[in-house]
């Protein structure tokens, strides 16, 4: 069924904006600052975590000034939905990283399924090490495990529907130029 369209302008009409893009972009900044020093020696594999955390990869990869393999995996648990399911693959990581420090790109730290189940799966794959790095850590206390903590976060966010820069509104708006929420969400 196609979107209606202008409903999906209306969202976008009527959002908060959370973070500018300037604020964005600066967190960006940090966030590869901090990876920089750490991870610099580990000669890691980079798995862009699809499709939410292709315009934060893409902003953050080039900001990374170290040599590092970089691919893609893509696991949803949304399928264009305002609630997440049960986990999906659509595509698993082809590079080998047995043995191999691993940095996962996501765009959101939300509940946890997603992320903890990929960095299972990196685990169990044989990885040395698992690292994340987030552009949002949405801050309440439904975390699936509470334990779970990305090693590179980008900004803190209040609990509500976000969307924009690779996070989006039933499929649409993951190109906004800044974090907005859903208004009423």
């Amino acid at each position: 069924m196609p979107a209606d369209l202008a409903h999906i302008r209306q969202v976008m009409a009527e959002a908060d904006c959370i973070y500018t893009e300037a604020e964005v972009e600066a967190s960006i900044c940090q966030v590869a600052d901090a990876i920089n020093s750490q991870l610099a020696d580990s000669n890691p594999v980079v798995f862009c975590v699809m499709n939410g955390g292709l315009i934060f990869s893409g902003k953050l990869v080039p900001k990374l000034n170290f040599p590092l393999e970089l691919s893609y995996l893509h696991a949803t648990r949304y399928r264009n939905q305002t609630s997440g399911g049960e986990l999906f693959w659509k595509a698993k990581p082809e590079i080998s990283f047995i043995d191999r420090d691993v940095l996962i790109i996501d765009d959101i730290l939300d509940e946890g399924h997603t992320l903890g189940a990929i960095i299972d799966f990196c685990h169990h794959a044989g990885a040395r090490a698992v690292h994340t790095a987030v552009l949002i850590d949405k801050d309440h206390d439904r975390k699936a495990r509470p334990e779970l903590k990305a090693d590179f976060v980008g900004l803190p966010c209040v609990d509500r529907y976000i969307f924009g820069y690779g996070m989006d509104y039933k499929g649409y708006w993951r190109n906004a130029p800044g974090i907005y929420a859903i208004k009423g969400m």
